[in-house]
């Protein structure tokens, strides 16, 4: 049992600490109060190949499931907004192709997320989030393409990506089993963006809805075959949940860090706070979960490289222990950070706030528990 990370994955941890100190920490407050998206530092990470990680090298990738954690992590340290931005491009948008798009499709869209193109994820809908047999965006063929109508909502990057990969059913009656997958180019006659969400954190990523008024979509965008749909989502979803728990471990890192750099330099009751014991128990839970987080997560994107595919229990396990985890962390450290942590003067606040979605998005810790609980029962 080797729990330390091997000489190539330890180079570009190191390499990718480098850039985000010099190319993220320094702006992220700044985008976080403008909402700015970083297109600039997102050509950046394109161009030291960091949209590389993990796709296959046939079509020009790099690297593995652990490098994208590491990658997730890394940069959700730096900036949760950006690791957002970054991981539903590489990873949940991007995971229909890699996993079931056929080799035209896999060539010509990851190439270009590579190359710093954003992608997105369109499944959600009104009525139809964690239950995603019950979307309502429909499809019909009409020689050669399809044509789609209907909504999605809180799509991350949405008014900046360049394609989408998208949800819709041939016939509601038929439940999961007619729902099928495409890709939606932006420039798609009958798409358009819709309503752009102002939202607690993440400031720098948009979220948005997508319109499709009789939506024109090639025939030859369908992703796998008619009907795939529902095993396609779900599987990028199970593939996903790693990248969340490396992301909400990068949030809590960056809160755990500040905090006990806070504690050695503040002084109270004539003393360094970290001389305190209220304050260094808390310290001391913070550094266990953390580690404990980081074992599960790491544990899961190794998994799924040995075994070819995400392993449901131990990715479910990961997201929902690092993100309730890296809850805990944030409000221990914004409670030694007392007043100040509430003010924007510090970044605490934004960690509190960034890192709450991470118990949400890509399956609710609620789903996370029923998924845990269905693979040791057995039930289906």
């Amino acid at each position: 049992m080797d729990f330390e990370l091997c000489e190539d994955h330890l180079l570009f941890q190191r390499m990718l600490r480098g850039f985000v100190a010099k190319e993220i920490e320094p702006y992220a407050s700044e985008w976080d109060k403008t909402h700015e998206f970083p297109f600039e530092t997102i050509a950046k990470m394109a161009e030291l190949g960091f949209f590389a990680v993990h796709f296959p090298e046939e079509y020009g990738g790099s690297g593995d499931e652990i490098t994208l954690a590491i990658a997730a992590e890394e940069i959700s340290r730096g900036s949760g907004g950006l690791g957002t931005v970054f991981l539903a491009s590489v990873g949940l948008a991007m995971y229909p192709i890699t996993l079931f798009g056929n080799h035209s499709q896999k060539s010509d869209y990851i190439s270009r997320v590579i190359d710093g193109k954003l992608s997105a994820f369109g499944l959600t809908e009104t009525s139809a989030g964690s239950d995603v047999a019950a979307i309502s965006t429909s499809y019909v063929k009409k020689d050669n393409h399809y044509v789609l109508n209907g909504n999605k909502i809180f799509i991350t990057n949405g008014a900046e990506a360049d394609f989408f990969t998208v949800f819709a059913t041939k016939d509601r009656s038929l439940g999961y089993k007619g729902i099928s997958a495409f890709i939606v180019e932006k420039s798609s006659p009958g798409f358009s963006i819709g309503k752009i969400e102002e939202k607690m954190g993440l400031h720098p990523s948009s979220t948005t809805e997508l319109v499709f008024d009789d939506c024109q979509v090639p025939a030859e965008n369908l992703i796998s075959d008619e009907g795939m749909g529902f095993k396609i989502a779900l599987s990028a979803i199970d593939a996903s949940r790693v990248c969340v728990a490396a992301q909400a471990l990068g949030i809590a890192q960056a809160a755990y860090e500040a905090a006990v750099k806070y504690a050695k330099e503040r002084t109270q009751f004539g003393a360094a706070l970290a001389r305190l014991q209220a304050i260094q128990w808390m310290i001391a839970d913070m550094a266990t979960e953390l580690d404990a987080a980081r074992l599960l997560t790491y544990r899961a994107a190794w998994q799924t490289m040995k075994e070819g595919h995400p392993p449901v229990q131990q990715t479910a396990m990961a997201k929902l222990y690092a993100s309730e985890a890296a809850n805990r962390v944030c409000h221990k450290s914004l409670q030694i950070f007392g007043g100040y942590g509430y003010t924007k003067d510090f970044p605490m606040e934004r960690y509190v706030r960034d890192q709450r979605i991470t118990e949400i998005y890509e399956g609710t810790s609620e789903m996370q528990r029923w998924t845990i609980a269905r693979q040791i029962l057995g039930v289906k």
